[in-house]
């Protein structure tokens, strides 16, 4: 598989290929999906690469994919669990089998990684101490379109996937920060993962990458998208594309995410913006024919508001940047066509 030819790495005169990784794939009833998933990463050419996957608890022909999966590539370990955890809880429960690796690699089911993109994700982290989480080059299956180049996050709490459905075209080479990588595809530093706390279980799915790539700015650390690095990205494998399942999820923790995380000053500033914003997804969700998600989500969001209150003081007890540092990350300009998706 090939996505392009863009500086590909030959043998590198770093010590970037010692560093262990392990890629993560949670599983939920995502049946064939898995099986090239596993197949692109067993090709990838950085060499200290483990396979995990984390299944939540599938049934039907899933479980034969699994079984599949351990006689055809037994290097792969397969973990099972006897309850969905949702895509945060299955990748904090699989990376704590792995404390001592030195960058966890979270891989959707529905995601074909290029040959090197891992080699080209561990040689950035590498040679920056400082950055946290790096994210690929997400695209569409047929090539021509971006799927998504790292997170963006706007002062009223609405996130999207930078560029996403935008025609492809050259990026350069050099990585760029972001506020989060989309977790689709993403390395994060162990040691920067586990001093953050991981994903929160809270969020189940949707959005709690944009929530750990927030956290991981205010504890220090930065993002970064590396261009060269380039996967496929189907999308909605699991939980459907528009499903009520996914606009729940995702209208519910765009609350819990800018409650959480934005800062100080920053907070009160913007809040008048995020009311307005879930105002207008709210009135998305009814033209959509969608009400009564739309009623639970935000009621539900209010509901664990005191939860998540909590955790934002514990949060900014740890600040270690600006509020100046965290207003340069968010993107003032919405993409059009990206709105409560």
């Amino acid at each position: 598989m090939s996505l392009g030819e863009p500086n590909r790495v030959a043998g590198s005169s770093d010590n970037s290929d010692s560093l262990s990784v392990v890629a993560i794939i949670v599983s939920w009833n995502s049946g064939e999906w898995l099986i090239p998933c596993v197949q692109a990463l067993s090709e990838q050419s950085h060499s200290n690469l483990t396979i995990a996957i984390w299944d939540n608890a599938s049934s039907g022909p899933t479980l034969a994919v699994l079984d599949q999966i351990s006689d055809s590539y037994p290097m792969t370990r397969i973990f099972r669990s006897d309850a969905n955890l949702g895509f945060a809880g299955g990748n904090n429960r699989a990376a704590e089998k792995y404390p001592d690796t030195n960058f966890i690699l979270t891989v959707n089911p529905d995601a074909l990684l290029d040959h090197d993109s891992v080699r080209f994700l561990v040689r950035a982290a590498a040679t920056d101490e400082h950055c946290g989480a790096i994210g690929v080059t997400q695209m569409s299956p047929d090539g021509l379109y971006f799927d998504g180049i790292g997170d963006c996050y706007n002062p009223s709490g609405i996130a999207w996937r930078g560029m996403h459905g935008q025609p492809a075209r050259a990026l350069g080479s050099a990585p760029r920060k972001i506020i989060s990588p989309c977790a689709a595809i993403a390395l994060y530093r162990t040691s920067a993962f586990a001093a953050c706390g991981g994903f929160d279980e809270d969020f189940f799915c949707y959005m709690e990458d944009v929530d750990l790539g927030f956290r991981l700015q205010l504890a220090g650390w930065h993002c970064l998208h590396v261009p060269d690095a380039k996967a496929i990205h189907f999308g909605a494998s699991a939980t459907g594309s528009g499903s009520d399942f996914s606009a729940y999820h995702g209208h519910r923790n765009m609350i819990w995410v800018f409650c959480k995380n934005m800062p100080g000053v920053l907070f009160w500033l913007f809040l008048p913006l995020h009311l307005v914003a879930n105002l207008a997804s709210i009135a998305v969700l009814v033209a959509r024919g969608k009400p009564g998600i739309a009623y639970r989500a935000k009621i539900d969001a209010l509901r664990g508001l005191p939860a998540m209150l909590g955790k934002r003081r514990a949060i900014q007890r740890r600040r270690k940047v600006s509020i100046l540092t965290i207003l340069q990350k968010l993107t003032f300009k919405l993409q059009a066509g990206q709105l409560f998706r």
